[in-house]
């Protein structure tokens, strides 16, 4: 019968460690959206680039939800990256929907910005390796 893990100790290596990688992809991901962003505003040719970029955004964030849940829930890590890569996942929602409103489109990508920062920092920090 499996023992219920002990308040303290750490989180599976391997589980954090995926976590680390793919909020790494996100960031990245999320980069290269933006940088499509400021092309496709100068000149047009880049918007659909910038869509199938939003798109992978959009996708990784659903990997990192799986994963910061399972760091969350049976790892007994911190909840807080799980709620913020759910945020993550509903905020490229509302991108897609509201692209052609750049006077929500650009805070929303900010807020993207700010939320992956939030979980890249935690990802790669000491603290995520500590159990709740």
């Amino acid at each position: 019968m499996p023992q219920p893990a002990k308040p303290g100790g750490q989180v599976s290596p391997g589980l954090l460690y995926s976590l680390r990688i793919v909020v790494l992809a996100q960031a990245a991901a999320l980069v290269v959206a933006a940088s499509f962003a400021g092309q496709a505003v100068e000149s047009g040719s880049m918007a659909e680039t910038h869509v199938m970029a939003g798109m992978v955004v959009h996708l990784v964030a659903l990997v990192q939800i799986v994963l910061a849940v399972l760091v969350w829930r049976p790892g007994r890590g911190a909840g807080w990256p799980a709620l913020a890569s759910a945020g993550l996942f509903l905020v490229g929602a509302a991108q897609h929907f509201t692209w052609l409103w750049l006077g929500a489109h650009l805070p929303n990508g900010v807020l993207l910005f700010g939320l992956i920062t939030a979980v890249l920092i935690w990802a790669w920090s000491p603290a995520a390796a500590r159990r709740r």
